[in-house]
């Protein structure tokens, strides 16, 4: 029985990191992050759950006759602001599963 005294304690701690885990999903979500593309004639906005929340085009960078360079800068900054996001879940998730090695999780 003795076995069963480590399961609850490694359950206990399971719980725990749960918490922080969805603490720190919470607190990513409510963030916002910013990228611009074309020296800020482009700005996008997104929050933390990848929803892009704001997109700014100065109005010397809208040329009728070339729409496929806004476009371009659209995407680019959005490309931006999303891997922004990627990168910062990751750094901020990724504390929780570094050095754990639980056979048969991953």
């Amino acid at each position: 029985m003795k076995g069963m005294g480590n399961m609850g304690n490694m359950m206990k701690q399971m719980q725990k990191m749960q918490k922080k885990m969805m603490q720190a999903q919470d607190e990513l979500y409510e963030m916002t992050f910013e990228a611009a593309a074309g020296g800020g004639m482009v700005t996008v906005k997104a929050n933390g759950k990848k929803e892009i929340t704001d997109v700014v085009i100065k109005e010397e960078v809208v040329d009728p006759d070339d729409i496929e360079m806004l476009q371009d800068l659209i995407i680019a900054a959005t490309n931006d602001v999303l891997k922004q996001i990627d990168d910062k879940t990751n750094d901020t998730m990724g504390q929780f599963t570094k050095g754990l090695n639980m056979p048969g999780m991953f």
